[in-house]
């Protein structure tokens, strides 16, 4: 059992926020600013923001401290991403959930906390923006909303970097957020023996579209494409943008089988989507190419490169058709 309260959204939680990949991020001046204004409202010597991960939390801006992660056991902040209100702890001595914590009866002598979660537009929690005093207090009404609106412009930074790393035409993350997350999600396949499955699609003859009706007109069947896979896929795979018309599907705990029957349901119904070509002679298709793990693999580049060696396949074999190759192929 932990030694800390987990959410119900636990995994899908910690998905969302390896996605946020924030690691670059770390003392940024424009977290660094928030900061500052929640230490002044509160007149606290501390004040951090933690992104609370599946056995640490870590500090994405600090003041007043000079450590950059403590274990989970210790973060206050892992109570408080179980809702979606402040939590405030006002004497940690007296609150029998931290009085043993080494950071209430160690340095840094926490006895007030504040922390407000920071909640994605999916709904999870990644962490929080906490102030911390050595003293006990309580924080007035007024101050409690003036954190929780802080902890709103804290999201609203990490959306705007997530959001600068996306595909501007379709919203999908780009080719190397596929490279991040797919190492990650293959590492997590290999411990705990889950299938995984590599889809790599492209618009056949697509520049037609272009050509003919406009960017336009392109533009709106890259979207509807991409509606089409989230339509099929659960929230916890990922669809990214690879270039121009190439798509790339990550599918979790998905087997070959069943990555495959998805495939055809995706084929047909990119046939079916709509547009301005669809009382003229051209007919929207897919060539694709597909892989799963196998035992063989040893990261997640051997599934990337089966997958797009399949994807030339099946346009080399006349294009409208799926392509699939195993470790062994």
């Amino acid at each position: 059992m932990a030694s800390f309260p987990i959410p119900a959204d636990e995994q899908e939680r910690l998905r969302d926020l390896e996605r946020h990949d924030l690691e670059g991020h770390a003392d940024d001046p424009h977290f660094d600013r928030i900061l500052t204004l929640a230490r002044s409202l509160y007149q606290t010597p501390i004040a951090v923001i933690s992104l609370v991960e599946a056995d640490r939390q870590w500090f994405l801006s600090r003041q007043g401290l000079t450590v950059r992660e403590t274990p989970r056991e210790q973060a206050f902040c892992s109570h408080t991403i179980l809702g979606d209100e402040v939590l405030v702890v006002p004497d940690a001595q007296a609150d029998e959930r931290f009085c043993a914590n080494p950071l209430v009866t160690g340095d840094p002598h926490i006895r007030f906390y504040a922390g407000a979660p920071l909640r994605t537009p999916d709904g999870h929690r990644l962490g929080s923006l906490c102030v911390i005093d050595r003293e006990p207090r309580q924080p007035s009404p007024e101050q409690i909303d003036q954190l929780k609106l802080l902890a709103e412009l804290v999201m609203r930074e990490i959306e705007l970097r997530r959001m600068s790393h996306q595909c501007p035409v379709t919203g999908l993350p780009q080719r190397t957020l596929l490279h991040t997350i797919g190492s990650k999600e293959f590492e997590r396949s290999v411990q705990q023996d889950l299938p995984l499955s590599l889809l790599c699609i492209d618009l056949d003859n697509f520049g037609l579209i272009n050509n003919r009706w406009g960017h336009e007109a392109g533009d709106q069947v890259l979207r509807d494409v991409s509606q089409l896979c989230h339509s099929l896929l659960p929230e916890h795979d990922l669809v990214v943008r690879m270039g121009n018309s190439e798509f790339a599907l990550l599918m979790l705990e998905r087997d070959s089988e069943s990555a495959l029957e998805l495939t055809e349901q995706l084929r047909e119904g990119v046939r079916h989507l709509p547009g301005v070509f669809t009382h003229s002679d051209y007919q929207l298709q897919i060539s694709a190419g597909l892989t799963s793990r196998t035992a063989g693999d040893g990261s997640f580049s051997d599934l990337l490169h089966r997958a797009e060696r399949a994807l030339r396949l099946a346009k080399t074999n006349g294009r409208d058709q799926i392509s699939r190759l195993m470790g062994a192929d």
